[in-house]
């Protein structure tokens, strides 16, 4: 109730800030207390209360700089983007963690948030990769946050041997669910197939306590279902290529229609290339290892 209702706050406050200052305006955000012990003893008897409130404070900082990056901002303003725009995201996911070591959401959301690929994330899997280390070193039985380590190590480092190791370790931890042993086989014997990763991310969509964590292998499903879409169409464009000897130009050309991505964007073709749309939820696809290491 009490984090339900800070979150109301914050939200409030935001939109009075927005409806304040000029729409695009970027403030300059600064950590003045960097040390998270510091801050324990600053707030002794206050960690939770204080954890709750640098949780939500991170949580404004990675929205509010996924949005200007994205240029999802009133008025469409287009903004210079830098990596390190999330350069305060870790130390307030650290500073949250060390006042409530146990904070379940900070280390697996928190995770999410650092591995993401730039600009959707702060692209930085090794920060990921440490502050869920850093849960386990509080909860050493917490199987997921292995699960999630070996997820980026699988997904955003496409190292597969750690990856398969870390899912071998969950797979040990008493209670940890069936799947993980043979997720560890499979990352070893198919790691960076499209067929590995949509076994993963089913996986986690099954296991996730969490909503959100659903809700996201599911949005990463659907990409996979858009990949496979993609590859069909570009084949029929490529055999119409090759009859006519130059690039499709029209979708009349390859298919009855303009066919449209699982949410009912339109895909694109250009010069015979078919591609998702910029304006598609499902922006950006993620790279897939095998085919960056075996393209010209």
């Amino acid at each position: 109730m009490l984090v339900a209702l800070l979150m109301a706050g914050a939200g409030s406050i935001q939109r009075i800030r927005e409806a304040r200052y000029p729409e695009g305006a970027v403030a300059e955000e600064t950590l003045y207390l960097t040390s998270g012990a510091t801050l324990q003893r600053l707030t002794a008897g206050y960690n939770a209360l204080a954890a709750d409130l640098y949780w939500i404070r991170a949580i404004h900082h990675f929205g509010g700089v996924k949005l200007r990056l994205t240029g999802a901002v009133p008025g469409g303003v287009e903004l210079v983007a830098a990596p390190t725009d999330y350069r305060l995201l870790y130390p307030l996911l650290d500073i949250t963690t060390t006042l409530d070591p146990k904070f379940n959401i900070a280390y697996r959301f928190g995770a999410v948030f650092l591995a993401e690929a730039f600009p959707g994330g702060a692209g930085r899997p090794d920060l990921a990769i440490a502050l869920l280390e850093k849960g386990l070193r509080a909860r050493p039985d917490k199987w997921e946050y292995m699960q999630d380590i070996g997820f980026v190590h699988y997904w955003w480092r496409h190292d597969y041997q750690a990856a398969a190791g870390w899912f071998e370790r969950a797979a040990n931890v008493p209670g940890a669910p069936w799947f993980l042993k043979s997720l560890a086989a499979t990352t070893l014997a198919e790691g960076g197939d499209r067929e590995s990763s949509r076994t993963m991310w089913q996986a986690i969509r099954e296991s996730a306590e969490i909503e959100w964590l659903r809700n996201d292998a599911e949005r990463r499903l659907t990409q996979l279902r858009a990949m496979d879409e993609i590859d069909e169409l570009q084949r029929r464009s490529d055999r119409v290529t090759a009859a006519s000897g130059r690039p499709v130009s029209d979708w009349s050309e390859v298919v009855g229609g303009i066919p449209v991505d699982p949410t009912g964007v339109p895909y694109e073709l250009e010069a015979g290339r078919v591609m998702l749309s910029r304006s598609s939820p499902l922006f950006p696809l993620p790279a897939e290892p095998q085919r960056m290491l075996t393209s010209p």
